[in-house]
């Protein structure tokens, strides 16, 4: 895989400000020795996997603080190497001295994700594993939380082990079939192979399909609220939010600016966006706030087209715009949303039209209206029984070892030779093997991956 770098190494595993209590961690071969120059005790006499109280002190003995120090033995710490924790007071003055200090004693800055990298090359987590403590870290939502737990404890790793040793067994036949070429032998059947195959690609493909769920997941789901002036856009905002947020008028034109908001929705994190009424006009700040709104539509994942479903011209507006948006953007759930249902009595559209009413001043509605949204993102998926993939880098390898299977599909059902099924095969198991690290990553793609780590983690 990659040459092993043991040198001790340190940083703050806790967050950068001031709080009660910081973590330092140090980790590396010698790393109770080196951190037992700088501690009141000799951490190497002590019992693994205790915790120690004692004073880190500077080159001259003077006390620089009053800290905990946990001690883990080789294999048995997070990073799989020898390693010390030192819970420190919270002062930024503090961690920075005792950071300065570890280095005095013969310890290196750690480079960021530098622990978990070394977690993977260690073997106490894969390539996937290591990804998803990142996830984790970044989590902002409970679902983004349980998708990154779920892949932290191997669920998704395991999976693909599966996946791979179906094409394993395949791969060996197919091997096998070659190795007796002059003899015209078929060990594989192939109705089997092909029903092997089959069951792999939809199992790949449902994985990466699953991506475009995890990815809003973890980035949050854009929501353009969008429609004429006066429809209730800056109302529903506020009555989504629970909260007095945008400024409401009868006045038209009042929002000449996009309003951001963030809205969590049974552990789903919504960006809602309140946009300015979309309208001819000749006023330089309400056409640039137009603009804006525009702009909002392309990069929303949800629309809400507004319509006053007491105004009959502005209600057909709105079902064409519906309409011509569907069209332009076939990727976006566009959604025809009815409001002040509390004035007026529902209006007769065509049936194949999904609408929801609602009154955004009174709330009626607004559940199924929250209801809906959590759908349009969860499709079919259900984030507690299926692993749901949010990692690009995972997402473009599932893509390629679906290709790789198609191809061998292609090659089963026609009159294609066992040499090129098999080369599709084993790429197929290479590119399932990138995304936990059991084929060798290059280094470059190692770099890259850790890099975006946190110091510390």
């Amino acid at each position: 895989m990659n040459d092993l770098s043991h040198d001790p190494i340190c940083a703050l595993a806790t967050a950068n400000g001031t709080g009660a209590i910081a973590v330092i961690r140090v980790s590396g071969t010698g790393a109770k020795a080196l951190v037992s120059k700088a501690f009141s005790k000799n951490l190497q006499a002590l019992p693994r996997h205790t915790v120690h109280l004692g004073w880190m002190r500077s080159a001259s003995g003077e006390r620089l603080d009053e800290v905990l120090a946990t001690l883990f033995d080789n294999g048995k710490s997070f990073t799989g190497e020898e390693s010390v924790e030192l819970a420190c007071h919270g002062s930024p003055y503090i961690q920075q001295l005792l950071l300065q200090r570890l280095v005095e004693v013969g310890c290196r800055l750690a480079e960021p994700g530098e622990f978990t990298k070394r977690a993977f090359l260690n073997g106490r987590l894969d390539l996937s594993q290591a990804e998803a403590v990142a996830d984790l870290i970044a989590a902002q939502s409970k679902q983004a939380h349980q998708v990154a737990l779920q892949q932290l404890r191997g669920r998704f790793s395991s999976e693909l082990q599966q996946l791979r040793e179906q094409l394993i067994n395949f791969a060996a036949l197919i091997e096998l079939e070659l190795d007796f070429a002059e003899e015209d032998v078929e060990f594989a059947d192939r109705s089997s192979l092909k029903q092997l195959v089959a069951s792999v690609l939809q199992m790949v493909r449902r994985l990466a399909a699953s991506f475009e769920l995890g990815n809003a997941i973890k980035q949050g789901v854009p929501v353009a609220i969008v429609g004429a002036p006066n429809t209730g856009k800056s109302t529903l905002l506020n009555q989504l939010l629970g909260e007095e947020r945008a400024i409401v008028s009868n006045i038209a034109g009042t929002t000449r600016d996009v309003i951001e908001e963030v809205l969590n929705i049974e552990g789903i994190q919504f960006r809602l966006i309140d946009t300015a009424g979309i309208r001819q006009t000749t006023e330089t700040i309400e056409a640039l706030g137009i603009e804006r709104s525009q702009q909002k539509i392309e990069q929303a994942k949800i629309v809400l087209c507004l319509a006053d479903s007491g105004d009959a011209s502005n209600l057909q507006e709105t079902m064409e715009w519906v309409q011509s948006l569907k069209t332009l953007h076939p990727d976006k759930n566009i959604l025809l949303t009815l409001n002040k249902a509390d004035l007026t009595t529902a209006p007769n559209l065509n049936p194949q039209e999904e609408v929801l009413q609602i009154s955004a001043l009174t709330g009626n509605g607004i559940s199924a209206l929250k209801d809906k949204l959590v759908k349009l993102v969860l499709g079919d998926f259900s984030i507690q029984d299926e692993t749901i993939v949010s990692n690009a880098r995972h997402h473009a390898a599932l893509e390629l070892t679906a290709a790789a299977l198609d191809r061998a599909q292609a090659g089963l059902d026609g009159q294609t030779t066992a040499d090129f099924i098999a080369m599709d095969i084993r790429e197929a198991m290479r590119q399932l093997g990138h995304i936990t690290g059991q084929i060798d990553v290059d280094t470059d793609i190692l770099g890259t991956i850790f890099s975006k780590f946190c110091i510390g983690k």
